[in-house]
Parts: structure tokens; sequence; C-alpha cells
């Protein structure tokens, strides 16, 4: 009888080493697919915030463009009636190289604002995944 005993008792610790083992498994992979969770929701909303980052500057570089445009619209037609009262061919050429120079200063001014706009835009558009890769790289590196 004293070995039926032992190995009931055996039995015993086993299933119950067996039980305990099995539920610290599950319930470890169970806080790990919470945290999987947890991490592509942040990674969801990084991607949201870019994406919404990144329509607000091209909203705002396709305005800063319509502005543009206008400008240079009502600066051609200012240079068109200037040149058609000419009265010598003379003034026509002054106006033409003043109009000329006038309109590649504000071509280069715009442009260094539109690289600006875009530029300040890119930064914000990466800032949400700079952020999220950041703090993956964080917790891998505290795993290891």
């Amino acid at each position: 009888m004293a070995a039926a005993d032992i190995a009931k008792k055996t039995v015993d610790q086993f299933t119950a080493a067996s039980s305990v083992a099995f539920k610290d498994g599950v319930e470890k992979s169970l806080a790990a697919m919470n945290d999987m969770n947890a991490q592509s929701k942040k990674n969801l909303e990084a991607i949201v915030a870019s994406a919404t980052a990144s329509a607000k500057g091209a909203e705002a570089m396709g305005a800063q463009a319509m502005a543009f445009s206008k400008t240079m619209f009502d600066a051609q037609v200012s240079a068109a009636k200037s040149l058609s009262g000419a009265k010598s061919l003379q003034e026509v050429v002054e106006l033409q190289n003043a109009f000329a120079k006038s309109t590649l200063e504000t071509y280069m001014s715009e442009f260094g604002k539109m690289s600006e706009t875009f530029s300040a835009s890119m930064k914000e558009s990466m800032k949400p995944i700079h952020e999220r890769v950041t703090a993956t790289v964080e917790k891998f590196q505290a795993v290891r």
C-alpha cells in the first residue's frame, strides 16, 4: 500500500505542478497579447496622427500656392497694363526688366517659404512615427 500511496502522491504533485505551469503560461500569453494589442493601438494612433499632420501640411501648401498664384496673376496684369501704356521702346525694355527682376525675386522668396512649409510638414508628419519607433526599440532593449 505504501507504493500506491507514493505513486498517488507523485501523480498529485505532478498534476498540481502541471496545473500551475499551465496557468502561468496562459497568464503570460494573455499579458503578452494584451501588450501587443496596446502596442498595435498606439501604432495605429501614430499613423493616424501622421496622416493628419500630412493632410494639414498639404492643405497649407495648397493655400500658399493659391495665394502665390493670385499674387503673380495680379502682378502680370499690372505689368501688362504698364507695358501697354509705355511711350517708347526704351520704356518697354525698362518695364520688362523691372518686371522680370521682381518676378524672379518673388519666385525665389516663395520657393524658400514653400520649402520651409514642406520641411515643417514633413517634420510634423514623421514625429508620431518616430516616437513609436523609439518606444518599440526601447521596449526590445528592455526585454534583452
